[in-house]
């Protein structure tokens, strides 16, 4: 529901002031989805409470937002690399390579990972969001390359997927590991170098 007296329409999706999506993710990261309370974004953002609601009416859609502005653009743009007529290799190390250097090593991302891991069994919809909005589209994605790559005589027989779930692995851990176990004392993970080393490994086990 709106505030009382709030004007009753929502204001079309790109009209969205980044200034709100960007506090929102900062305040998602850092305080996690339960505690995190918009009075505080629309702080963060200079903009009163009341304005949240002429863009979001719940915190959940605020949520979707931001995975959708923070994290679609980078499967976009690997996508944009994947369609490019290059070797399947080449695509993949360009593309896990930006993945690991602007999406892994960004605390406001780890952060948000971290929150949807932590609190999706009390907030499933944040599962779902997450899911739908990142993870499905970057396995089919890059699912999507292997198949291809296969046809070509690229990439040797196996399930697309699975093949997909390992390439990406080490990411994922590289962003729990930051998030849960460099906050107590853990060596830091150098996030590019890791990219680099296991990609050396796993492509040379895919190929025929």
């Amino acid at each position: 529901m709106l505030p009382a007296g709030q004007p009753k329409f929502r204001r079309r999706p790109a009209d969205r002031p980044a200034e709100i999506l960007s506090a929102a993710l900062e305040v998602f990261a850092e305080r996690g989805f339960q505690a995190a309370r918009l009075e505080e974004v629309a702080k963060r953002a200079g903009v009163s409470k009341g304005a949240l609601y002429l863009y979001f009416e719940t915190k959940a859609d605020l949520f979707r937002a931001v995975v959708t502005d923070a994290i679609s653009p980078n499967i976009a743009h690997v996508k944009g690399l994947a369609s490019a007529p290059v070797p399947f290799e080449e695509a993949v190390r360009t593309g896990v390579g930006m993945l690991a250097g602007k999406v892994v090593t960004d605390r406001r991302i780890t952060g948000v990972v971290k929150l949807v891991i932590a609190e999706s069994r009390n907030h499933p919809e944040l599962a779902t969001i997450w899911h739908e909005t990142v993870v499905e589209p970057g396995v089919e994605l890059i699912s999507g390359l292997i198949a291809a790559a296969q046809a070509r005589g690229e990439v040797r027989a196996g399930d697309p997927r699975l093949f997909a779930f390992g390439l990406m692995g080490p990411m994922v851990l590289s962003m729990v590991w930051r998030e849960t176990f460099e906050p107590v004392g853990a060596r830091p993970i150098d996030v590019p170098a890791l990219a680099r080393q296991h990609l050396d490994t796993v492509l040379k086990g895919m190929r025929p």
